[in-house]
């Protein structure tokens, strides 16, 4: 039993000051996905029944190679930061917890650097 007051027990316990921040980051790449999801639905889609070198070629162009690598940076960046809260709720060990974040945040690094290299290699031709 102790004898500290409610208020004593939580001191020091509370949110890094990062809630806000990582809530408005998580809510502006939802927003982001969704334009850019519609973008990519209509590119893929003019690109139906196209033969291998025009796709190529269209893909290798700026504005398509952008808007995929917007969708893939924003979806990758959504997913670390989702995949955070789940780790942050239900993982209860504070070195658990650490191990799980920076695994999360490595796994979502290396998919954004996957997709940059790839969509870079169609674009620059490789």
């Amino acid at each position: 039993m102790t004898m500290r007051t409610s208020l004593g027990q939580v001191r020091g316990r509370g949110t890094a000051g990062q809630g806000t921040a990582h809530f408005m980051v998580q809510r502006f790449t939802a927003i982001a996905n969704v334009f850019l999801v519609i973008a990519f639905i209509v590119l893929i889609v003019s690109l139906t029944g196209k033969p291998y070198v025009e796709v190529r070629a269209t893909l290798a162009s700026p504005l398509p190679a952008l808007i995929i690598l917007a969708l893939m940076l924003s979806v990758a960046n959504h997913m670390r930061l989702g995949m955070q809260v789940v780790l942050e709720d239900y993982i209860h060990g504070d070195l658990s917890k650490i191990i799980a974040i920076a695994l999360n945040n490595l796994y979502a690094a290396a998919i954004g650097i996957v997709c940059i290299f790839a969509i870079l290699k169609i674009a620059f031709g490789g």
